[in-house]
């Protein structure tokens, strides 16, 4: 059975209660995490169904997507905070943009050029998003952004903070 139709099948035994009528999120909170699938966002942040929006993508970026889905979910959907979550062993931080561009220019046979959001220093990486979403006017509430580390290997949540 290929993965979609297993999870296609899984979805028929999941319900969502009273979840699925609040169209917006309980805690007015939303997550900005990268799609790394070792790292369960709401198994970590002990988050229910309805209770934030998680926006994923490579590295957790505040890429140009993920700051429109984050404008929509402010301006429509009403959340108020934003949290920039990375973690450690990232493959954004361990490959550089033209490695990355490579392999996926040699798996696909096209030229990639897209930027990716690789960087070296992961520290640095959460503090450019989180001033990078400071500073974009698209965000109703630019005030509650913060940005925090996730070390799969101690299994623990740290704030970064600007000094």
């Amino acid at each position: 059975m290929d993965a979609i139709d297993q999870v296609v099948m899984n979805s028929r035994l999941h319900y969502l209660g009273m979840a699925a009528r609040t169209v917006q999120p309980l805690l007015r909170l939303a997550v900005l995490a990268c799609m790394d699938a070792r790292v369960d966002v709401a198994g970590l942040l002990g988050l229910r169904p309805g209770d934030a929006h998680v926006i994923r993508n490579a590295g957790g970026r505040a890429t140009t997507d993920a700051m429109h889905a984050l404008a929509v979910s402010q301006a429509i959907l009403g959340t108020r905070e934003v949290m920039v979550l990375h973690h450690t062993e990232c493959a954004m931080g361990r490959f550089t943009q033209p490695e990355l561009a490579g392999r996926i220019s040699a798996a696909t046979g096209h030229p990639f050029t897209g930027e990716l959001g690789c960087f070296a220093d992961p520290i640095q990486a959460v503090l450019e998003d989180v001033e990078r979403l400071r500073a974009y006017s698209g965000l109703v509430h630019r005030d509650k952004i913060r940005g925090f580390m996730y070390d799969l290997e101690a299994n623990t949540v740290s704030e970064i903070a600007r000094h």
